[in-house]
This record gives C-alpha cells, structure tokens and sequence, in this order.
C-alpha cells in the first residue's frame, strides 16, 4: 500500500472547500470534505486509478475526480504518492502547474 502525503496547498484547498460549503449548509461541507478525503484514501490501493495530467510530461501528476472536484496527485514512487491540490471543475488548473 502507498503512504499517502497531503502538501500544505492541498490540506488549504480542502479546507477552503468545507469552509465556502459551510457558510449555507455545514453539514453539507462535511460530506463533502468527507467524500473527498475517502476518494484520496483508495489511491493507498491503487495509486495508478486516476488520469495521467498530460499536461506536465516530467512527473507522474495524474489526477481523479470526487463530483465536482478535480483531486491533482503525484506518484512519487511505488509506495508513494502526494496530493498536490483539489480543485473546483471550473477552475483552470493549468495556471497552477506550468512549469
């Protein structure tokens, strides 16, 4: 199984997303938060499930989706892997990973 490591920017964003949720519904804002977090837990089994990032060519970024967030993670090794950001579907995510 691979170690799962949240980056700060990453644990900011979940924690950006529960608290832009819960202004209108906190218990909303925990499901999600909680979705998010167990969508990230199954990449300790299967780091290789999500979507190769095309985009970056020099690392292994692939990312996986939890409704309407992109979750951005790195395969670091075999029994590694760092979750880079969350992100809202809208958002352009390339301005945050060009080289």
């Amino acid at each position: 199984m691979a170690e799962i490591i949240w980056t700060t920017w990453s644990l900011d964003c979940l924690e950006q997303i529960h608290d832009y949720i819960a202004v209108d519904n906190p218990k909303a804002a925990r499901k999600v938060v909680k979705g998010i977090y167990d969508k990230i837990q199954m990449l300790s089994r299967q780091p290789q499930i999500g979507q190769r990032y095309e985009v970056i060519t020099d690392r292994e970024v692939r990312e996986i989706l939890y409704g309407h967030y992109r979750i951005a993670y790195l395969i670091r090794t075999e029994s590694s892997v760092e979750i880079l950001a969350i992100f809202h579907g809208r958002m352009d995510i390339e301005r945050y990973f060009r080289d």
